[in-house]
């Protein structure tokens, strides 16, 4: 893939040269940056004319994206706020002299052991590895309900941090790999994104028989895609691969 910078008016646009068949354009959160996809066979006279005919779509999105909320950094005291599936929490601080544990309290509170004199990464660590196992629970049921709906054997599946991506797949290891992020998400995203990174199982590109495949599967995957959009942001970069895209002919 050829990656280079063009300056079209007072717009900065990545320029990525791919082996496709149309356009793609998409607008990327956080700020709103731009990115057009185009065959090689496509000048750039070409490519900065596609641009200009859709300033008004490019303009209205990354306003929508600079304009989104942000989550502040978690410090991990009592009272701030956490999402879990889709819900908002506050945080309920408690140091003992037992092991850390977290567990949801209630409908409003999540509470948070900790050993007393913890510090905030010890605190974030605690915290963090009860969202993976929460995550890995949540998602072992969903990938084995895709694999089946798939017609696929159930890929492996690992938890990481992640600042670009929601996910990601390898057909060769045949392992789907999720964001640590998507357990604040509502379930129905998670699923959305389980889905997504094993139709790549099957379809390694995002052509029209992989599109087929949400649809068929998924008919409000779009939805699904736009309402991570308008959840708030945390604090680092937000995952590049939600966002606005259209294919231009």
């Amino acid at each position: 893939m050829n990656t280079r910078s063009l300056q079209i008016g007072d717009l900065e646009v990545e320029l990525d040269r791919k082996q496709i068949k149309n356009l793609h354009l998409g607008v990327y959160p956080p700020n709103g940056r731009v990115r057009i996809a185009a065959p090689p066979t496509v000048s750039e006279d070409a490519v900065r004319v596609a641009v200009v005919s859709r300033l008004g779509w490019i303009k209205r999105h990354m306003r929508a994206f600079q304009e989104q909320s942000r989550q502040s950094e978690r410090l991990y005291v009592s009272g701030e706020t956490h999402y879990h599936l889709g819900q908002q929490y506050r945080l309920k601080l408690i140091e003992s002299g037992g092991a850390s544990c977290v567990s949801i309290a209630s409908q409003e509170w999540i509470e948070l052991r900790v050993p007393t004199g913890s510090d905030r990464d010890f605190k974030e660590r605690a915290f963090q590895r009860w969202q993976r196992n929460e995550l890995r629970q949540r998602t072992a049921d969903l990938v084995s309900v895709w694999a089946c709906k798939l017609e696929i054997a159930a890929p492996e599946l690992s938890i990481k941090k992640m600042k670009t991506k929601w996910g990601s797949c390898s057909s060769t290891g045949y392992r789907i790999w999720l964001n640590l992020e998507l357990i604040k998400k509502p379930p129905e995203c998670l699923s959305y994104i389980v889905l997504h990174e094993m139709a790549h199982l099957i379809e390694p590109n995002h052509g029209d028989r992989f599109v087929a495949l949400l649809n068929r599967h998924m008919p409000n995957w779009r939805s699904q895609r736009d309402r991570l959009n308008s959840l708030p942001l945390r604090s680092e970069q937000w995952p590049k691969d939600v966002s606005a895209v259209v294919e231009i002919e």
